[in-house]
């Protein structure tokens, strides 16, 4: 089985001035690509190359994890976005951040604070536990929350080339201008 990167549901304009074309067309069109093309290199031949993407994080580790899971959290990051999406949580989502976390402006302080204070590069992930908790974790490099045994809900990327073009070496101003773009209808879905 090869992997292909799916087409974003959204042009590579649209999420200006939060993430601009240039860090969509570089990010996206050419990091991504890169992993799923290295991935697909790896994979073939072996027994991992008719293996589902979550099992292949799962199951491997080294350079093939560190492609299977920066694929995975590729599209999992901007599948989350929307120019025009759900502002804020709703149902019970909300009612779970604002139990968990005292309000969503809270969640959201936590979660930008996890991002920031995240040294060197990796991804800052709101997951759900299997007793249904709420979750805000950290992670280096290539870190996914699913060989935690997490569901994964909503996640930032700290790379710098998620942000540099944009933001030069702001991290804290990049995490906080993408709550403007995340879709919060996508998250409920992940959370249903």
């Amino acid at each position: 089985m090869k992997f292909t990167q799916p087409r974003l549901p959204y042009a590579p304009d649209a999420l200006a001035p939060v993430i601009s074309q240039t860090t969509v067309e570089y990010h996206y069109g050419k990091h991504e690509k890169t992993y799923i093309d290295t991935l697909n290199t790896l994979i073939e031949g072996t027994e991992y190359q008719e293996m589902p993407l979550e099992e292949i994080i799962l199951r491997s580790d080294g350079k093939l994890y560190n492609n299977a899971a920066q694929a995975w959290n590729h599209i999992f990051y901007f599948f989350q976005f929307s120019p025009d999406g759900l502002k804020e949580p709703d149902g019970l989502l909300r009612t779970r951040i604002e139990e968990q976390f005292g309000s969503v402006d809270e969640f959201k302080k936590k979660f930008e604070e996890a991002g920031a204070t995240l040294f060197g590069s990796g991804w800052v992930w709101l997951s759900e536990d299997n007793n249904g908790q709420l979750v805000i974790t950290q992670g280096g490099n290539a870190s996914n929350p699913l060989t935690q045994g997490l569901r994964p809900l909503l996640t930032f990327d700290v790379w710098e080339h998620a942000y540099y073009l944009d933001y030069q070496n702001r991290r804290a101003d990049y995490l906080h201008r993408l709550w403007d773009i995340v879709d919060w209808d996508v998250i409920g879905m992940r959370f249903s």
